[in-house]
């Protein structure tokens, strides 16, 4: 059964790829970077852990710098394999003892989707952030989400999720949120 509650103390992002030669090439990229910094702003001022891979680093370069720079200290976690569930991350999981896996990155339509896969047949929680995820095309990407929501992963956006990850309005984190997404 999907659980559609996300809770702030069992949570993490899996940030997916979001590399210096295919973020060019992926459908909508600018909204996707700039709703992946809101998210990476607000989840350094929550206090949820970030893990991000790279998909071969040779070929496809690095972390967008924008990006790169706002990630605290984490190194990436380089990759060959589609799929992030690596076995490191599935290390740093079980290390972090979290069961909502906050999912963004590229490619919608292969490395997404088939972490999300690997991550719900390991009975993790996943929440796709719908705006923080692209393909290089529309098709793939709409095509995509619908198999991954048939996985059973809930498809969120950035400012739903964020807003129920922190429940309440009038905190300092709903202050500090609500100027990031205005």
């Amino acid at each position: 059964m999907k659980k559609y509650r996300i809770q702030k103390d069992n949570s993490l992002m899996l940030m997916i790829d979001i590399q210096e030669k295919l973020a060019p090439a992926i459908f909508n990229s600018e909204k996707i970077v700039k709703n992946q910094k809101i998210l990476i702003e607000s989840f350094n001022k929550l206090s949820i852990p970030i893990l991000y891979t790279e998909q071969y680093p040779k070929g496809l370069g690095r972390t967008l710098p924008e990006l790169k720079n706002l990630l605290k200290e984490n190194d990436p976690i380089e990759k060959i394999v589609f799929s992030a569930y690596t076995e490191e991350v599935n290390e740093k999981l079980k290390m972090l003892n979290v069961k909502d896996i906050i999912i963004t990155g590229m490619e919608t339509h292969v490395c997404v989707y088939q972490t999300v896969r690997d991550l719900i047949e390991n009975e993790y929680n996943v929440f796709v952030v719908k705006d923080a995820v692209g393909s290089r095309t529309e098709e793939n990407y709409e095509n995509a989400l619908f198999m991954m929501n048939d996985l059973g992963a809930v498809i969120t956006n950035t400012e739903t999720l964020l807003f129920d990850l922190i429940e309440k309005a009038g905190t300092d984190d709903f202050k500090f949120i609500s100027k990031l997404i205005k």
